[in-house]
C-alpha cells in the first residue's frame, strides 16, 4: 500500500526535527502541527497558559543552547504570547512561536478569533511571516530559525493558516538539509587590526576593568573570559543579566553592581574599582538603566571598548571602540593578541587588585552578616540565600521572577564556576515569569538541580504551572518568599510619594497549601533553622516541591533608589569606613 503523501502540518513537523527540536511548548494548537511532531517523538509539554509558555521557551532556550519552540492558538492565545516574546526580544532569546492563522478564505470576514498578528506581533518579533503555500514549508521553516539564531538572538513568528496545514505538501526542488537548531548560528569576530587596538589598549591601560553582560554567557563566552581574566589580571563585573559569566570565587571577580550599591551590598564597597577605571572592556551589555544605576557608574573620563553581536548596540549610550562580533570569539581573538605583547605591567598590579577585591567582600559580608545570620521570625531573605548557598554546586541552575527576587539572586549568592546560569527575567523584568523560567531550564536540563526563587506577588501569575510540574513530570524546588505585599510598589512608592497604594498588600494565602492541592509537596516555614532542612529535603527529591517562607515584609534589597531613604549606613559599614 502506498503511503499517503505528507501534510503541510505533517511536513513542517519533519522540518522541526532536522533543527533538532526535541520539545515544543504548545497547548495542542496547532492540533495538525501537534500530532503530527509527538508522531515523531517530539514531546509537547502541555502549559497551563500562553503567557507561561512562552516564558518556558524562554528558559529552555537560555539552557539548552537550543532555538526554542512556542506553539498557540490564533486571537486570544497569540495576545498573550507578546510579554514572553517581548522579554526574549530585550533579552535576546532565539524562539520559534507557531501560531494558527484563520483559514485564508476567512479572512477579513470577523472568523472566529481573527487578529491581525503581524500587526501584534511587531514590537515584539525579529520576523513575522505567515505560510500561504503548500510549496513552501520549507523556506519558512529554515527562514524562522535562522532569523532566531542569527546575528543577535530573538523571537520570531511564523503564522500557519489552518487550511495550509491540512493540504499535502509540495517537495521543493531544491532539497533542504541544515540544521540551524542552535545558537549562536554564525561565529563572526572583528578584523585583525580592531582586536589588535584593543589588545593594545587593555595592555597599556592603568586600570583596565570588566563589565560582562548576559552576552557573556553565550556559548564558550564564560571559559573565554576566564582565559582574558587571568591573562590580562583583569577584575570583573557583571551586571543582573551576567551573573555567572564568571567564577565569583575568584580573586579578580567583583561580582554584580548595577543598582545594589546601597547600605549592605557588595557594590558598596566595590563600585570604587569601576569608579577609579581608565578604560572599560564591555561585554554583551546594553548599557541599560538597571545595569548602569541609570547611567551613574561608568566614570565619564573612561574610554570604552564594547563587545556585541549587535552593531547598533555599541554606542548607544557611550561612544566606545567597536568590536562587533560573537562574545567568544572575539574575547578568543583578544587572549591570543594579549600573548604576544608585554603585561608585565598588567600582572604587577594583580596582588594589589585582588587585596582591594578580597577587602571589599570582606566589608560586604561583615555589613550583610546582621542579615544573613538573622534568627527571629518573620524570616529576612537574607538568611534564605546564606542557607540556599550552602547547597549549590556548578550545576545547580538558580531561576529567580522579576523585582526583588531577582536582586536577591544575583546579590547575595555567589556563582561557583565559570559559565554558572542564573536566569533572571531582565529584559522587561515582567512579574510571574520565575517559575516557567526554571520550568524551561529543567526541560533543557533534566540532570541539574534547578531552584526557582519568587515573590508571592509575583508566583501568583503562574500558580496553575504547579499542576503542569507534575502532570510533565517537572521536578524543581519553588522558594515562595511570602511577605504579603508587593515589596517593590511598595517601597519605591514610599520612598517617591511618601505613601503608596491600596493595591500593595494582599489578603493571606497558603501557597503551600495550592501546592499541595496540585499534587507536589508544599512546605510552609516559619522559622529560621527550619530553612536548611527544608532546602535539603527538596534538592534531593525527584519530585516538585514548594517551600513557602513567611518573610519580614520590612526587607528589600540594598539598592540606590533607598540609600539614604529607607536604608542608611550600618553601624558595621561605619566602622570600617
Amino acid at each position: 500500500m502506498t503511503k499517503p503523501a505528507p501534510t503541510v502540518a505533517e511536513a513542517i513537523a519533519t522540518a522541526l526535527q532536522r533543527h533538532g527540536v526535541e520539545v515544543i511548548f504548545g497547548q495542542s494548537l496547532p492540533s495538525a502541527v501537534i500530532l503530527a511532531a509527538e508522531a515523531l517523538g517530539i514531546r509537547q509539554v502541555a502549559y497551563r497558559q500562553e503567557n507561561m509558555g512562552g516564558a518556558m521557551a524562554d528558559g529552555y532556550a537560555r539552557i539548552s543552547g537550543r532555538v526554542a519552540v512556542v506553539a498557540a492558538q490564533n486571537g486570544p492565545a497569540a495576545t498573550l504570547l507578546v510579554p514572553p516574546l517581548a522579554e526574549a526580544l530585550k533579552a535576546s532569546i532565539p524562539i520559534v512561536a507557531l501560531v494558527q492563522e484563520v483559514e485564508r478564505h476567512q479572512v477579513d470576514k470577523n472568523a472566529f478569533q481573527e487578529l491581525d498578528h503581524i500587526a501584534l506581533f511587531a514590537s515584539c518579533s525579529k520576523w513575522t511571516k505567515r505560510l500561504g503555500s503548500a510549496d513552501r514549508v520549507e523556506d519558512y521553516i529554515d527562514g524562522a530559525f535562522v532569523a532566531a539564531a542569527s546575528g543577535r538572538p530573538g523571537p520570531v513568528v511564523l503564522l500557519l493558516p489552518a487550511d495550509v496545514l491540512r493540504e499535502t505538501a509540495i517537495p521543493s526542488k531544491h532539497r533542504r538539509m541544515g540544521n540551524y537548531g542552535r545558537y549562536p548560528l554564525d561565529r563572526s569576530r572583528p578584523a585583525d587590526a580592531a582586536i589588535r587596538r584593543a589588545a593594545e589598549a587593555i595592555a597599556t591601560a592603568r586600570h583596565p576593568v570588566v563589565m560582562a553582560g548576559g552576552g557573556a554567557l553565550s556559548d564558550c563566552a564564560p571559559k573565554a573570559l576566564a582565559k582574558l581574566q587571568d591573562l590580562a589580571a583583569l577584575p570583573v563585573f557583571t551586571t543582573n543579566m551576567g551573573k555567572g559569566a564568571v567564577d565569583e570565587l575568584h580573586p579578580l571577580s567583583c561580582g554584580v553592581l548595577g543598582a545594589l550599591v546601597g547600605p549592605t551590598s557588595l557594590g558598596r564597597h566595590s563600585r570604587k574599582l569601576l569608579a577609579d577605571a581608565d578604560l572599560i572592556l564591555q561585554i554583551g551589555t546594553r548599557n541599560n538603566q538597571n545595569g548602569t544605576d541609570s547611567w551613574r557608574l561608568v566614570p565619564p573620563g573612561a574610554g570604552l571598548i564594547q563587545i556585541d553581536v549587535d552593531p547598533q548596540e555599541i554606542g548607544r549610550n557611550y561612544e566606545a571602540s567597536r568590536l562587533v562580533g560573537d562574545a567568544a570569539e572575539t574575547i578568543e581573538a583578544l587572549v591570543e593578541a594579549l600573548k604576544r605583547m608585554d603585561l608585565t605591567a598588567r600582572l604587577s598590579h594583580r596582588p594589589a587588585l585582588e587585596a582591594r577585591i578580597a577587602e571589599a567582600w570582606r566589608r560586604f559580608e561583615t555589613a550583610r552578616a546582621p542579615l544573613s545570620m538573622h534568627n527571629t521570625s518573620p524570616i529576612r531573605p537574607e538568611r534564605v540565600m546564606a542557607e540556599l548557598q550552602t547547597l549549590l554546586t556548578p550545576e545547580t541552575i538558580v531561576v529567580a521572577d522579576a523585582s526583588y527576587s531577582s536582586m536577591w539572586i544575583v546579590g547575595q549568592l555567589r556563582a561557583l564556576a565559570p559559565g554558572m546560569r542564573f536566569l533572571t527575567p531582565r529584559g522587561l523584568a515582567g512579574l510571574g515569569w520565575g517559575v516557567p523560567l526554571a520550568m524551561g531550564a529543567k526541560v533543557a536540563r533534566p540532570s541539574s538541580p534547578v531552584v526557582a526563587l519568587v515573590g508571592d506577588g509575583g508566583f501568583a501569575h503562574s500558580w496553575a504551572e504547579l499542576e503542569t510540574m507534575v502532570r510533565m513530570g517537572i521536578p524543581l524546588t519553588a522558594i515562595v518568599l511570602n511577605n504579603g505585599i508587593l515589596g517593590y510598589q511598595k517601597d519605591a512608592e514610599t520612598v517617591k510619594f511618601g505613601t503608596y497604594t491600596s493595591a500593595c498588600h494582599f489578603a493571606p494565602v497558603d501557597h503551600a497549601a495550592i501546592a499541595r492541592a496540585c499534587g507536589c509537596e508544599g512546605i510552609r516555614i516559619h522559622d529560621p533553622s527550619d530553612i536548611l532542612p527544608a532546602l535539603r529535603k527538596a534538592l534531593a527529591r525527584p519530585l516538585p516541591v514548594l517551600i513557602e517562607v513567611m518573610t519580614d515584609p520590612g526587607a528589600h534589597p540594598a539598592i540606590s533608589l533607598y540609600d539614604g531613604t529607607l536604608d542608611h549606613e550600618t553601624v558595621a559599614e561605619r566602622e570600617l569606613a
